[in-house]
């Protein structure tokens, strides 16, 4: 399997952990470094990032329909097994997913508008959006005792880009949330190693 991606993309950050975490093996391909891989244009009309190519299957080129075919391919270690944890962690997703388009309507508005262009009101809607996400996120800091999810990555990934983004600004007066990565690290690894064992 070959999963194109862009290294700044939070939606491929996701997947690639995820990949790495379940012991997948795939082939990373840059699709932004150089000229664009004639797949993905060919089977993605949208252009979509993160895309899933398979051999002799039709590809994924969404990073929730990537997570919930590694969670099949990998007999339901992606996701909880029970139904009410399972929702849990995909509403984690989603909030977290939700997030990061903000962040990223906020990005594109200025990166790809001539500053005089720039529509601020646009920019303050969704910053408000992200705002309000990250609070919740700071009053409901998801546990990582035992078992990571899709949830747990898609948190991981949005902590990522806003380090890379906004550097700073998130994370006063979000303390917790701020350290939650240490635990996920800490999960990350141990698990790893197990896998490996």
């Amino acid at each position: 399997m070959r999963l194109l991606y862009s290294p700044a993309s939070p939606y491929s950050a996701k997947c690639r952990m995820a990949a790495r975490h379940l012991g997948i093996n795939l082939e990373e391909v840059n699709a932004t470094d150089g000229k664009e891989p004639p797949e993905l244009a060919g089977c993605n009309p949208l252009g979509k990032i993160p895309m899933l190519i398979r051999s002799g299957e039709v590809p994924l080129c969404d990073s929730v329909a990537i997570m919930h075919y590694f969670d099949r391919l990998s007999q339901g270690r992606l996701y909880p097994k029970r139904l009410e944890k399972r929702a849990e962690a995909e509403m984690l997703e989603a909030l977290c997913d939700g997030i990061t388009d903000s962040l990223l309507c906020i990005t594109y508005e200025r990166r790809l508008r001539p500053e005089e262009k720039v529509y601020q009101p646009w920019i303050d809607r969704h910053w408000v959006k992200v705002a309000r996400g990250l609070d919740y996120l700071e009053n409901h800091v998801p546990k990582t005792e035992k078992k990571l999810n899709g949830g747990h990555f898609a948190l991981a990934a949005l902590i990522g880009y806003l380090h890379l983004r906004y550097a700073g600004r998130w994370s006063v007066g979000r303390p917790r949330l701020a350290a939650w990565p240490r635990q996920f690290s800490a999960l990350f690894h141990e698990q790893k190693m197990k896998t490996a064992a």
